[in-house]
Formats: C-alpha cells, structure tokens, sequence
C-alpha cells in the first residue's frame, strides 16, 4: 500500500510540473492597429499559450480613436473580452504624431469592416500597464507591435515598476537589413525613436524580430489571399484588412503579394520552436534629428570590431532566422 501511494504521490507531483511547465503566459498587446496588428492580435487570440491581459493603443498608422475601434472590433470577432486602452497620440517628446498608413484611411483596407459594439475602457493606458505589472511582478511580458511611446511614458513615470516587466518583445528595428521608413530606419522606431531608445536602455530583456526577417517565403501572394478569403469570416477580415496594403505594394513596390510583420513577432511570441537562432547584441537607438534617426546600430557580442565602444550590457536578443518557410501556413492553420 505505502509503495502505491508513493507512486501515486510521484505522479501528482510529475502532473503538477507538467502543469507549470506549460502555464500559459500573460501579455500585453502594445499596438497602432493597421491591417498586420489585427492579424497578430488574432493569432494571440488564437492561441492557447498566451493570455491577453489587455491591448493598449498608440497612434501610429492611425488615429488614436481609430486605433481603439480597430482593435475592438478584432477582439469582437474572435470572441475576445480582453479591453481596450487608449495611450499616447503625441510621441514621447510631446510632438503631435501625424499618421498615415499604407493599409488605408482607417488602418484596416477601408473595407467597412469597424462597427465595434463596445467601448474602450476609460483607464489610460500607461496606467494599466503599471497597475498590471505592479499587480503582477515578473509574469507580464508586452508585445509591441507599434511606436514605443505608451512604455516609454510608463518607464517615465514608474521606472521601478517597469522594471518588473519580465519580456519585451519588439516588431522594430531594420535588423541587420535596410530600413521601410528611411533607408535606415523601420516604421515603429522612426514614429518615436526617443520612446524605443527608452526601452532599449530599460534594462528589461527584449526580443527583437526587424525587418530583415520579412523574407520573401514570408509573403501572401493575391492568389493564396484569394483563397484564404473564402476559408472563414476570420480570415476573410484578414484578407480585407489588408487590401490596401496590397495596392500600396503593387503600385509602389510592384509587389503583387502582401508581408505581415506583426505576426511574424507574434508567431515567435507564441509558437516556442518558430525562432532558430538569434544574436546577443547591444542595441543604440539613434535620436539625432538627422538622416540616421531612428535606426538602430547592433553591436554583436563577441564579435571583433577594429574600433568600437565598450559595453557592459547586452540589451537585446535579435532574431536572425526562423522557420519561415512555415509561416505562411502555419498561421492560416491557427486562425481556423
């Protein structure tokens, strides 16, 4: 008897480990909601590794109302009741930010597809996220998918707080590529580079998956978008949502096919095996009001530079591959 109830008592405990081993995690969704925000914020919902605790909006690729209706009416959709919360539309330094965006005038293809049935919540955002990183030490990681002006804001008035984020995951940054917004410098960054300069310096682990991660395996040509349209009403918002932005590409780019950078970050948020190898960098966020602003210079660890600074941080994890060849299906699978 004493032999089986120490068996049992083994696999109580193997059970119990089991459990914490697979616990699922607590994000925040920092987001300026254009077409590619409402797909990642789809595959989060989607997926069942990861709790939502709250989606907190910046103005970027669209106003900040239209931003806050943008995410609500994708939560409602997928049958999320996470809440909405309205951050900054000034940048850090207290400029206003003027938007535009490649996915259309309401950031999701101009396709008719925002009728929210509820509100946002009347909490501002930056006091969310300290409430719920106060409440909650070391277990919120925040995904951003846009400018990084609402943490910086956070960091600025609750630094000790802040520190307690125990993730930063960040769609910014060229990588090791060249830049969309300038030559050097990507979307996010350059909308607010004072802001993610913050939060690099913050000391908080950050995983950092650039521009440079887009690869062409990556894309969803018209033919696949067709197709999709006509798998589910989610992925029929996806394909619609993203309209524009497929005009943009084909008459700028002469790209008939569209890239989803924010869920390539969520893919390597949520799918543990999607990121194959990343690179320990120290990451400088340039602010000068120049040609370089908002590009952001990596500096490898243990890589041999003639001349170089000295650091004695290490701030960020960069992506340099994953199973892109996977993406694409992948994450049409995890919308159904």
């Amino acid at each position: 008897m004493k032999k089986f109830l120490s068996f049992l008592l083994i696999i109580f405990c193997l059970t119990l480990q089991s459990t914490a081993d697979c616990a699922t995690r607590r994000i925040i969704i920092d987001t300026d909601m254009g077409g590619d925000d409402a797909a990642a914020i789809i595959l989060a919902a989607k997926s069942p590794s990861v709790q939502i605790e709250g989606i907190t909006v910046v103005a970027g690729n669209v106003d900040l109302e239209q931003a806050a209706n943008n995410a609500l009416a994708t939560l409602e959709l997928v049958g999320s009741n996470a809440q909405v919360y309205k951050g900054a539309d000034k940048s850090f330094a207290g400029v206003e930010t003027k938007t535009f965006s490649v996915f259309g005038k309401d950031g999701m293809g101009e396709s008719d597809l925002i009728h929210p049935k509820r509100l946002a919540n009347s909490k501002s955002a930056v006091d969310f996220i300290l409430e719920t990183v106060k409440e909650n030490p070391d277990e919120i990681e925040i995904v951003l998918l846009g400018p990084a002006t609402n943490i910086a804001l956070a960091i600025d008035k609750d630094p000790v707080t802040m520190s307690r984020v125990k993730k930063y995951w960040s769609m910014g940054t060229a990588g090791f590529g060249a830049g969309n917004a300038t030559p050097v410098a990507e979307f996010n960054v350059y909308k607010d580079a004072e802001a993610y300069k913050i939060l690099l310096d913050s000391g908080v682990p950050t995983t950092i998956v650039g521009f440079d991660m887009m690869t062409p395996d990556t894309s969803i040509d018209e033919k696949m978008l067709r197709a999709m349209k006509k798998i589910s009403p989610v992925h029929e918002f996806v394909v619609l949502s993203n309209r524009k932005f497929l005009e943009f590409r084909r008459q700028y780019l002469n790209q008939n096919n569209i890239i989803l950078c924010d869920p390539m970050l969520m893919a390597a948020v949520v799918w543990n095996d999607f990121v194959v190898e990343t690179e320990t960098c120290h990451a400088s966020c340039m602010i000068d009001k120049n040609e370089t602003y908002g590009q952001v210079i990596f500096y490898r660890k243990n890589y041999t530079y003639d001349t170089m600074p000295t650091f004695d941080n290490y701030n960020v994890e960069v992506v340099t591959k994953t199973k892109s060849a996977t993406f694409v299906s992948r994450y049409i699978r995890a919308c159904r």
